[in-house]
Order: structure tokens, then sequence, then C-alpha cells
């Protein structure tokens, strides 16, 4: 495996995880079968098979930012050898592989589909959830020519249960952002409802528990602070901006986009507005938010909403802490900065603050713990459905 962070390099050496739901024994057995970390790319000329796997984040200007698998392309270009298949996993727009990449390697002097091959295959991962593993999920494969959808069907089938080949490379980068703008757009609707619902009193998770009865035609999604992770608040932004080349606009994306984004500051408004009913003003209170990661059980904090939640209520002058059993201290990001380590949840701790703000719902929290001791919980979650006077649904 190949990396540029000397510092997980390292770690993979001495069999260490740095990622929570991979545990350090798939390491040990990795190294032990031959697995070499290295940050050196000349070892990839000794490999058959090289999957990319890097960010596809945004620029400031919310716009698809390929510089890692560019910049990555370009290092592995002088180690690239006739025989060799390529393949991107990195949730990217319609057109990358064939655009972006394809050129880079032809200009290297390599036939794709005749001496070297190169498909698109998405990475789909739900990490935290034990009932899928990448063995079990199936796997999608489109390939530049069929000769290159061939190799790469035959590898995923050699260690994926099932592969689902495409027509086009194209086709497959475009699944990978239909399942995620489709999810997207979803939470962005029960969001919206969440507000409605809010406003005429009606606990919108019970609603939607009852309406998921139905055994057609309905799917549960939940709503919550906002959406959080690497694909989920991203990967839309792809589609857009590319369908702009075609003079098209996603009017009903971004509006699900919007919504989704907003969402943070209409919890934060329903934490002042609990505040201002108990004689108290944001400024200068102590507020614990409960969970860093943006998903339950996960230590993944990308996009997570709770951070955007720590920098509202600071820049309103709020003294902020945060508890999370995933995540022991606030880590490096681009665009966020926090010296804080998580808070134990003892009883003392909790008493302490003026408010916990409940926005990632880990299952190592003791929710009856946390109700007895707090002074005011703004619930983002749908845990406390029983009414209790030191609730307040948001």
């Amino acid at each position: 495996g190949l990396d540029v962070d000397d510092e997980k390099i390292e770690q993979l050496r001495q069999g260490k995880s740095y990622i929570n739901h991979i545990q350090p024994e798939r390491i040990h057995r990795s190294l032990a079968t031959g697995f070499l970390a290295s940050s050196d790319f000349s070892v990839a000329q000794e490999a058959d098979i090289i999957i990319l796997c890097v960010p596809t984040p945004l620029n400031k200007y919310r716009e698809p930012d390929l510089s890692y698998v560019e910049d990555t392309v370009d290092a592995l270009l002088p180690h690239l050898r006739m025989g060799q298949m390529m393949s991107l996993e990195s949730t990217t727009y319609p057109g990358t592989t064939e655009e972006v990449l394809l050129p880079k390697i032809e200009h290297a002097g390599l036939e794709v589909g005749t001496d070297f091959h190169l498909v698109y295959s998405p990475e789909r991962e739900d990490p935290g959830n034990p009932n899928f593993d990448t063995r079990s999920i199936p796997k999608i494969v489109g390939g530049c020519t069929s000769a290159c959808l061939d190799i790469g069907t035959h590898f995923y089938a050699s260690i994926i249960d099932r592969v689902v080949p495409v027509s086009s490379t194209k086709t497959a980068e475009l699944i990978k952002l239909i399942e995620n703008i489709h999810r997207a757009v979803n939470i962005g609707l029960v969001n919206e409802i969440k507000i409605i619902a809010d406003r005429m009193g009606i606990d919108v998770h019970e609603a939607i528990d009852a309406a998921a009865t139905k055994p057609f035609g309905f799917t549960a999604y939940y709503p919550g602070p906002g959406i959080g992770g690497h694909c989920i608040p991203i990967d839309p932004f792809y589609l857009t901006w590319k369908a702009r080349e075609y003079n098209l606009h996603t009017r009903f994306i971004e509006l699900a986009g919007e919504i989704n984004a907003n969402m943070p500051v209409w919890v934060a408004n329903k934490l002042i507005d609990a505040l201002n009913d108990r004689g108290k003003s944001l400024k200068g209170s102590r507020i614990l938010v409960l969970g860093l990661a943006y998903k339950k059980n996960t230590d993944d904090t990308r996009e997570s909403p709770s951070v955007v939640l720590l920098d509202i209520l600071a820049g309103k002058g709020a003294l902020v802490a945060y508890s999370d059993p995933y995540v022991p201290r606030f880590p490096k990001m681009r665009d966020h900065e926090f010296e804080l380590e998580s808070v134990a949840l003892t009883p003392e701790n909790i008493a302490r603050f003026d408010a916990l703000l409940l926005a990632t719902d880990h299952d190592d929290f003791d929710y009856d713990l946390l109700r007895e001791q707090a002074r005011l919980i703004i619930d983002t979650r749908g845990i406390y459905r029983d009414s209790h006077d030191n609730v307040i649904s948001a």
C-alpha cells in the first residue's frame, strides 16, 4: 500500500490500525501475508493491480478538486508498465477516468485496452455497520474498453462475492453519485419535514416510524443536525458542477443541499431559544456537544455537523466542549481549529454544563444518566421519545 503520510505508514508497519472499525488483527494478518506499506512510488512497478483510493474533496468555490487524483497518477506514471491494471475507486464526476486518467496514461506511452487496462469501480463502504463488509457488498465495475472491463471484472470477482459490470466508466461514476445523492435528497426532505413538524408540535420520529409500517412505496429516512462524511455532503456538487457543462441546472439536488447545510443553524437557534426560556443567554453558557463524529459508532469527523455546531456556538460566545468515546482529541482539520479533548460523561461533569447538545447518537452513551444529570438536553436524534422537562427536540 502506498501513502504520503509517513505516520500512517509507520503505524501500519507496527500492526496498528488508525481506523476505528478496522481491528489491529486484520493488519497483523495482512503483514503476515506480505503486505507492505510504503511511501516509495517505485514499488508500483511490482504490482499487477493498482487501486486509487484518494480524497476527492471540493475547493473553496465548492467545485471538484481532483488534485489528489492527478498528483497520484503523475507520481505513478514513471513506474507503470505493460500488463498492469489501474482502478480508480474515488468518488468523482462522470468522465473523470476517460478525460483525466486515460490521457495521462497514454501520453506515457501505454495504450489503454491493449497493453494497460483502466477501470472505474466506486468504493462502497458503510463504516460502523457490522452487517456488511467489503467482500459482501456488490462491486460496480466499468472499463474504458471491453478488455479493460473483462480484466477488472475478473480481478474484483476474486475478492468480492458479487461483481456488477456496467457499460462504461462514465456509467460507473454516475452510479456512485446516484447512490449518495439519493440519500442526500431524502435526508433533506425529512429535515425540512422535521422543521414543519416541530412548528406544529408533532413528533417527527413517531410519524416516520409509523409511516414505515407501510410495506411498499416508502423507505424511512431520519432527520438530524445536518449531514456529514466524505461522500454525502460533497458528492452532489460533483454532479451539479458537471451538469453545468451541459447547460443543465440541478435545482432539486441543490435545494436539498441547502436545507441540509442550514440544519446546524436551525439546531443552534433551538438551543438559543431553550436557554432563553430558562433565563440564560448563549454567550457565556457552557455547552457540551455529544458526539463529534458525523455517524454513530465511528470515529469519522469529516464534514461532521457537530464541528459546524461547535463553530457556530463558539462564534456566539458559548464555552464549548465535546464528548465522544471514539474521538479522544479534536483532530487536525483544514477549516476548523479547536484545542479540545473529549469530556468524560461522569455525573459531576454532566452537571457542570448549562446544556448538552446531542448531535451523534453513539450506542456507548448512557442516555438515562444524561437525562438524569443534565440541566438541558437538545436532542437532534430522537433518542428521548417521552416528554421530559429538560429535553428539547431539535
